[in-house]
């Protein structure tokens, strides 16, 4: 049994003049992701690899979920792939993951709900920034993952939580 946590990032600043890739967690996001942290680290068990976008904003979300976790920033790995990916570029990403029961990807929507409710027949309208869908899937090795395959475990957003 595999655990995947699909993690869209927290809001981000459009205060700077700065190219997309590199946009800042605003004061919504940094407050959002430890919030979204906590809530994370009392109820799922922790992810053991975290692969994130390389957009600031992502990569941010991951080490402030890590840091709740207690866990060692070197579990984050980065992945020029997820800057804005399709459902189908994030499958790619998933099927090569490292060995591991649970696995935490940071990256972007609309991609992020589009995967996400394909990989378990879903229908989520959208997943807000730093929201987390977690869905499980009944296989030995993340290169078995596939569209309609899993199982939604639950949808976390800091509004609802």
């Amino acid at each position: 049994m595999k655990t995947l946590y699909l993690v869209r990032h927290a809001k981000s600043s459009w205060s700077f003049n700065l190219p997309d890739h590199d946009r800042p967690l605003g004061k919504r996001g940094r407050r959002d992701v430890l919030k979204m942290g906590k809530h994370l680290a009392n109820n799922i068990e922790p992810p053991e690899i975290l692969i994130s976008s390389t957009a600031s904003r992502a990569f941010y979300t991951a080490l402030h979920i890590c840091d709740q976790f207690h866990m060692d920033e070197k579990n984050i790995l980065l992945e020029k792939q997820l800057f804005h990916a399709g459902s189908n570029q994030i499958l790619e990403v998933i099927q090569k993951a490292p060995n591991c029961d649970q696995l935490a990807i940071f990256g972007h929507n609309p991609g992020f709900t589009d995967c996400a409710n394909r990989l378990a027949n879903l229908y989520i309208d959208n997943v807000p920034t730093c929201g987390v869908v977690g869905i499980s899937f009944d296989i030995e090795k993340w290169s078995d993952v596939e569209f309609g395959k899993g199982k939604q475990e639950f949808f976390f957003f800091p509004k609802g939580i």
